[in-house]
């Protein structure tokens, strides 16, 4: 059984960087330390919080609670055809690394998914996505532990409710389980998609020849990083809220206003506004408050420029997201989990 340890930093386990304490924390290496640690249940009475890669998270303060992160890193081939392959990746395998993995080996349809931080069994709860590519497309099932007993169950794609940035596990199921590992579909040969952001303009200005999905991986890790500071150096988690959703209705009404305000198709009479550009236009970018700020790069990423608490930047983008509701009537959701 995995051994469990009280009054944990999670400073070092948060891209955030923000100091916390664990009152009970532990880190079981497979799926049968887990079942034994939840079903022995030493922590009994607390509640059990699952922590992955951390970069996904704003800690506001310290955690009555048993903190799980789950550390198996296993990876085999489930089935093969001459057009997929099914992999079946451990919980706890950092998602980039397993990105690098599959172009080695020439597994392609994950690519466009490059440099995004965290671990694999937080993807589908998160559906991740970036340059027009989303975790649902090659997925195929997982299966989760549920924390109140250790009982395993399986989900399928349509069980798993994607949506954008979202699924069952980030709401209706929110807490309840524990992703050990996640069977994803990859291809033999590629799809490429390079229509979304820079892709393009980057493979020709890295004079690429040949198309590959080792040269699309470097394309988007180029973009990634001129764009997005390095938590290692800048405390941060990404893009801090979702791109809303408007109807076509209020997108044209805004544009009336604001005629230069970008808007992408989102399906059924739906358009996708960059929360990144509302941000900026409300007169966040680059702005600072104490220890807090906004990326003067990214406006979409608020960053902890060093000694910030979680309540702080909670506070931070608090005022943002009134600021770019009184100026355009939207309301900005975090992508983040709030701890």
């Amino acid at each position: 059984m995995a051994e469990i340890f009280e009054n944990v930093s999670l400073r070092n386990l948060n891209t955030f960087g923000i100091e916390s304490r664990a009152r009970r924390f532990t880190r079981p290496k497979t799926k049968d330390e887990l079942i034994a640690m939840l079903q022995q249940n030493p922590a009994a009475g607390l509640e059990k919080r699952v922590l992955g890669g951390g970069s996904n998270i704003l800690i506001t303060g310290d955690v009555d609670a048993l903190v799980i992160r789950y550390d198996d890193v296993s990876m085999d081939v489930v089935r093969e055809t001459d057009e997929h392959v099914w992999l079946r990746v451990g919980g706890g395998h950092n998602w980039h690394d397993l990105v690098v993995r599959c172009i080695e080996t020439g597994l392609a349809g994950i690519e466009n998914l490059s440099l995004i931080p965290g671990n694999v069994g937080a993807a589908p709860i998160q559906n991740i996505g970036a340059y027009g590519v989303e975790l649902a497309e090659v997925f195929d099932s997982l299966e989760a532990v549920e924390l109140s007993g250790g009982e395993v169950h399986a989900f399928s794609s349509e069980e798993c409710g994607f949506g954008y940035r979202d699924s069952i596990f980030k709401n209706r199921e929110k807490g309840r389980y524990l992703i050990t590992d996640v069977v994803l579909r990859l291809n033999r040969k590629p799809d490429f998609r390079l229509d979304y952001g820079d892709i393009r303009s980057t493979l020709d200005a890295m004079g690429v020849e040949k198309l590959t999905i080792g040269a699309v991986s470097e394309a988007v890790c180029r973009i990634r990083r001129s764009k997005l500071p390095d938590p290692a150096r800048l405390g941060n988690a990404g893009s801090y809220f979702k791109n809303p959703v408007i109807t076509e209705k209020e997108f044209e009404k805004l544009r009336g206003k604001y005629p230069v305000m970008p808007g992408y198709p989102s399906g059924a009479g739906k358009v996708k506004i960059p929360a990144g550009w509302l941000i900026e236009k409300a007169g966040w970018k680059g702005r600072r408050i104490g220890e807090t700020g906004t990326h003067e790069k990214q406006a979409l990423v608020i960053v902890n420029y060093g000694m910030a608490t979680g309540q702080e930047i909670l506070d931070y983008s608090a005022g943002i997201a009134a600021e770019v509701e009184s100026k355009f009537g939207i309301t900005l959701t975090p992508e983040v989990n709030i701890w």
